[in-house]
């Protein structure tokens, strides 16, 4: 390590663009000018700060990396290991038990790769590792590594590469390699892909947060991410008799669970909001329209990942603060089966609608079973082996499509299914419809005029010399 007492420190520097001001700290070692830019002043003087204080101590800085030698040492004596398990505790409290989940495979994939060796356990061994131990807080604060986990996760301590190593793209290139496959080299999914890379990506700026690093090296590196599509397969979406004809197959299956499609297809609920539904926050007049008020909901996730030890946890409704209400119409359809569920089969201690015969939460797995059979009894072959319906949240899919064929505000859909209207646009436009058999006549009626030889109607002349009058100043 090249060293050097010879160092000067600039005022901050603002850098103003047309969107944002960002905030530069300056300063140099010995021959070498370094550079590190901000989101906020706070941040550019705390940093600075940090500098200053090293100087004023008289401490030597290192000439490449810029930084004052203590904290050059620490982010080349710091293993990717060490750093990941820190930035999962750090994290952790915040962190919903879905997204602890998440971060924890989207870690234990690049974890297991930033190694410097070829030789040890195999990388399954060391994902489910790091994936089911060492990224979990909740496991580790309760003990020593398990016995099935204590060999892969003493290599990979050992064999981590250094925090410092991550500057060198060719290393940075290898966890991303790992994020954009499976295991079985094939490409991972796009969505998968990208989610992985985000976490990678905050992990990064906790290295930097933490000065481990002077920069986030996945901005230097130019990785093409996979693309997605958001939006929603028209082939998927069922029309309203083909939904009741499928909900009306599950009441006969399993009459418990024939509510949890209804309120899926006529409210739009995600799985999560219908089972946390309590008979309390329906509005079930006699006669016409009721309301839903939306104020939790109960994800599956899985005992080890939550705070309570149990497999699932209430939460505030996605996207929206704790405590917040969404209010969501009920057609009188859907408030006549809310009545009868209510009636033949009850509610839960705590008010839910929706339980096991034991008064349990329902099972993602024992919904599933049923809507496969009731698609087996509904649809024909052909439809069977389509998209149609695949999955039960196809029925939120088909309910919001509705809603907006139907003619209703995005501003209220958006509302009603709790998204953004911008969200909402880009998931289902595709299922939106009306514009494209507008466009065709416009365009058959184009193209009869000219296969005729006649001439634009008058009318259409005067609309086409008014419609370049107005973009006549915009040229």
């Amino acid at each position: 390590m090249a060293i050097s007492f010879t160092v000067r420190i600039w005022n901050i520097r603002p850098l103003k663009r047309a969107t944002k001001t960002t905030y530069q700290v300056r300063w140099v070692v010995g021959p070498e000018n370094h550079t590190k830019t901000f989101a906020t002043k706070a941040l550019a003087e705390s940093y600075r700060a940090t500098l200053t204080s090293a100087m004023a101590r008289g401490e030597a800085f290192d000439i490449a990396s810029g930084l004052p030698v203590s904290l050059a040492r620490s982010a080349n004596n710091t293993t990717w290991y060490d750093l990941a398990v820190a930035f999962c505790d750090t994290k952790w409290k915040r962190w919903a038990p879905g997204s602890r989940a998440a971060a924890a495979e989207a870690l234990a994939t690049v974890t297991a790769v930033l190694v410097d060796s070829d030789h040890g356990p195999d990388v399954v061994e060391r994902r489910h590792a790091l994936e089911k131990w060492a990224f979990n807080k909740a496991a580790r604060d309760g003990g020593e590594v398990p016995e099935a986990h204590v060999v892969a996760v003493g290599w990979l301590q050992e064999h981590s590469v250094s925090v410092g190593a991550l500057t060198d793209a060719a290393t940075v290139r290898r966890a991303l390699e790992a994020i954009s496959s499976k295991l079985d080299g094939s490409p991972a999914a796009a969505t998968t892909a990208n989610r992985k890379r985000m976490v990678f990506h905050q992990a990064l700026e906790y290295a930097v947060e933490r000065c481990h690093l002077e920069a986030n090296p996945l901005d230097r590196v130019k990785w093409k991410a996979p693309k997605t599509s958001d939006s929603v397969d028209r082939r998927s979406v069922v029309n309203p008799t083909q939904a009741r004809a499928l909900i009306t197959s599950v009441s006969e299956i399993n009459g418990r669970m024939a509510l949890f499609f209804a309120l899926m297809y006529f409210a739009a609920l995600r799985p999560a909001e219908a089972v946390a539904l309590r008979l309390e926050d329906c509005e079930l007049p006699e006669q016409g329209w009721g309301m839903l008020y939306l104020s939790r909901s109960i994800p599956m996730t899985g005992a080890e990942w939550t705070d309570s030890g149990e497999p699932h946890e209430s939460r505030s409704l996605k996207h929206r603060a704790k405590e917040e209400v969404r209010p969501v119409p009920a057609c009188p359809e859907l408030v006549s089966w809310i009545r009868r569920h209510a009636k033949s089969y009850g509610t839960a201690p705590d008010g839910r609608l929706l339980r096991g015969t034991r008064g349990e939460r329902l099972s993602e797995d024992s919904c599933g079973r049923v809507w496969r059979a009731a698609r087996s009894a509904t649809l024909d072959a052909r439809q069977a082996a389509s998209p149609l319906a695949k999955r039960p949240y196809d029925l939120r899919h088909a309910a919001v499509s509705t809603w907006l064929n139907a003619g209703v505000q995005p501003t209220l859909v958006a509302e009603w299914a709790g998204h953004s209207v911008q969200v909402l646009l880009r998931v289902y436009a595709k299922c939106i419809e009306g514009q494209d058999a507008q466009s065709r006549k416009l365009i058959e009626h184009a193209l009869g005029a000219a296969e005729t030889g006649a001439e634009p109607s008058s009318e259409s002349t005067e609309t086409v010399r008014r419609d370049e009058t107005e973009q006549a100043p915009d040229e």
